[in-house]
């Protein structure tokens, strides 16, 4: 009897055991979860500007390339590109199928791309700061920047971010309070558009990431 005592008391201190860690693992993941939260508007464009920092400053010793391939990744986690593509096609974006919706956008994330490893050539002790943040248009945050210059000249660069389930992903680029980017890229594109539709603006695209690839 004294030993189906003991026996019963161990199995009982190990099924508590078992529940313990069992809540602790719970506790511990559902605490960890919700540290985990997204970066902030604010933080996806400090990001991004420190990968443009870092391929310029080794731009000397690298091909457009590789400064392509160092970006990539950077555009892809800091721009949603299926939205800002679609902008940029207007109306034409609906009536395209899944295949030219698909080709469309992987040719303007390469432009774009291709158009950042281009301009990003070179270092000179440029520096990134991120000054504010504030509400923008249709549920979107400004998140406003500037390029500043060893000589002294400040561009003043706003990212137009909007929260997605992916997170914060930007979606416009305005210099200098300027016209924004895609406003400037949906006006170019619509002559394109009109003659020969998305085919016709998937050629464009390719064919500029493809020159830019070049120099």
């Amino acid at each position: 009897m004294g030993n189906c005592r003991i026996a019963a008391e161990k199995a009982t201190f190990v099924k508590r055991r078992v529940a313990i860690l069992v809540f602790l693992t719970v506790l511990f993941g559902l605490q960890t979860g919700v540290r985990a939260e997204s970066p902030s508007a604010s933080a996806v464009a400090q990001r991004f500007q420190s990968s443009l920092i870092d391929v310029m400053k080794s731009a000397a010793s690298v091909d457009v390339t590789e400064r392509y391939k160092r970006l990539a990744p950077a555009v892809e986690q800091s721009f949603h590109m299926p939205l800002m593509t679609q902008i940029s096609a207007g109306a034409y974006w609906g009536q395209a199928t899944i295949d030219e919706r698909k080709s469309l956008v992987a040719a303007f994330r390469r432009m774009s791309v291709a158009t950042l490893a281009t301009l990003f050539s070179g270092y000179s002790g440029e520096t990134f700061h991120v000054t504010a943040e504030k509400p923008g248009p249709s549920k979107t945050t400004l998140v406003m920047t500037h390029l500043l210059k060893t000589d002294g000249e400040k561009i003043n660069i706003a990212y137009v971010a909007r929260r997605f389930k992916i997170g914060w992903r930007m979606i416009d680029v305005i210099v200098d309070s300027g016209i924004s980017e895609l406003k400037v890229r949906r006006s170019e594109y619509n002559q394109i558009l009109k003659k020969g539709g998305i085919p016709a603006l998937i050629q464009l695209l390719n064919g500029k990431a493809d020159e830019l690839m070049s120099q």
